[in-house]
């Protein structure tokens, strides 16, 4: 017996908004918020209406990444996960493909609004990076490679150019978290190994330690943002490394799945962590609401008789 990978090309009806937010991963967007926040914090610059657009920028690029990753996927996506809104006919290859183009041009927009020509100039390579990612890098040696660019430079369009070097430290941290996360995913459907995980581990270990050492050690921050750091180090930790672990005693499919969601739900304490180590205080509070937001979400997508939302 044959399986089909035919996709379906119309929809009996329009996509739902339940569609879309499925075809974006919408819980998962929230796990990047605050990449610009922390970036932001790490150069000094204060939080104002018109910089507020800039975590909008990055949600707008992760979210068409999603949908330009299923529409990369979708022959394969037929065959390995056919509930997922292409394959399952919610939505069509064209409508991905549509949604995706028009959310990258709104976070390019946006970053130019909200941060002008020192943003964009941030903004435009991270857009190619995400395209690069999806379309061509994704599934060879340096997919890792370039994902972890992506976030790294998601954490440098807060600073903008001129104050990226104070901002390289926590987006080199955020990007060591994603290449850790990314290699993690690609056990999802066959499963992981031993050495992987744990070295994945490792490296949560070694990312929650040079927030830490830096909060320690920053003359400049007040005892609140110090304590704050060291907090939200501590709850990154918590929220990943039960679920690395796991996956490396056992590196089953199922455990290098739930380390990989677990993996980016830890995203928002590290953001928090490194934007409290900026001395963003502010910064911690959003990033405490969107967290209380994404379990809300989480939950929501849980509830009986609705399909819960991938993340990955």
């Amino acid at each position: 017996m044959t399986v089909s990978t035919s996709l379906p090309t119309s929809l009996p009806t329009s996509p739902t908004l339940r569609d879309h937010l499925d075809l974006v991963r919408a819980p998962a967007v929230l796990s990047v918020v605050g990449d610009t926040l922390a970036g932001a914090a790490a150069a000094g610059h204060r939080t104002t209406p018109r910089r507020a657009l800039l975590p909008l920028a990055s949600a707008c690029l992760y979210a068409g990444g999603m949908a330009l990753n299923d529409y990369s996927d979708r022959h394969l996506d037929a065959l390995e996960r056919p509930e997922r809104p292409i394959p399952s006919g919610r939505v069509t290859p064209r409508r991905a493909l549509q949604v995706a183009t028009g959310l990258t041009a709104a976070g390019i927009g946006l970053a130019a609004v909200g941060g002008g020509r020192r943003a964009l100039a941030v903004a435009v390579p991270l857009a190619a990076s995400v395209w690069t990612y999806d379309t061509v890098a994704k599934d060879r040696p340096v997919g890792p490679v370039v994902m972890a660019a992506c976030r790294g430079l998601d954490v440098l369009l807060g600073a903008g150019v001129g104050h990226l070097r104070a901002a390289l430290p926590a987006a080199t941290a955020l990007a060591a978290h994603t290449a850790g996360v990314t290699v993690l995913s690609r056990g999802e459907v066959h499963g992981t190994t031993t050495p992987v995980a744990a070295a994945v581990g490792g490296g949560t270990l070694a990312v929650a330690a040079a927030v830490t050492a830096g909060a320690l050690r920053g003359d400049a921050l007040g005892r609140t943002a110090r304590v704050a750091a060291v907090a939200a180090a501590g709850a990154y930790v918590a929220t990943c490394l039960p679920r690395q672990t796991d996956a490396a005693l056992t590196p089953s499919a199922a455990n290098a799945f739930a380390a990989t969601k677990a993996g980016i739900r830890a995203m928002v304490p590290l953001q928090a962590a490194w934007a409290a180590r900026g001395g963003g205080l502010a910064s911690v509070g959003v990033l405490a609401a969107v967290e209380v937001a994404g379990r809300l979400l989480r939950r929501a997508g849980r509830r009986p008789g609705r399909a819960e939302m991938s993340e990955t």
